[in-house]
């Protein structure tokens, strides 16, 4: 499967300009954990997570002072509507993040998330796991995880 399968393509963008609290209040709306950030005076694109937000009012911060743009990550890691689910997820993995900008012709055309990356997995996971016989019900996993309390 493609990240173009898979992405959003609805994209909440912010300037550099405004507030945590405003990017705060436009991700919650819009139900989003991140936010591409766009600055006319610099080139490329950043992006803004729930994460950033959290870590700078942790931090002490006032999200209504705070500028997106002093939260921003600009080395971004990106990838194209025709990558693989699969070579997306690695990339989040081996980075450590849960969002990925997706990138075509030079300018933002979706985001992908972890979350998007399950939705596309766990149905045929389901389906393969209901062929073999061993589906598990809402109680636990049918299988152990590996895990111990």
């Amino acid at each position: 499967m493609l990240v173009r399968d898979a992405m959003s393509s609805v994209i909440l963008t912010l300037g550099p300009a405004h507030t945590l609290r405003q990017a705060a209040c436009l991700m919650s709306a819009r139900r989003v954990g991140a936010a591409v950030v766009l600055d006319p005076e610099h080139s490329g694109v950043g992006i803004l997570t729930e994460r950033d937000i959290l870590n700078s009012i942790g931090a002490g911060h006032d999200p209504d002072r705070e500028s997106v743009g002093a939260h921003t990550t600009n080395n971004v890691v990106f990838c194209t509507p025709e990558a693989t689910v699969q070579e997306a997820a690695e990339a989040m993995v081996h980075g450590g993040f849960r969002h990925l900008i997706v990138l075509e012709h030079g300018g933002p055309v979706g985001i992908v998330s972890v979350r998007d990356v399950i939705r596309c997995w766990v149905p045929v996971r389901r389906r393969t796991a209901e062929l073999a016989g061993r589906t598990g019900g809402l109680n636990g996993p049918a299988e152990p995880a590996g895990r111990t309390a």
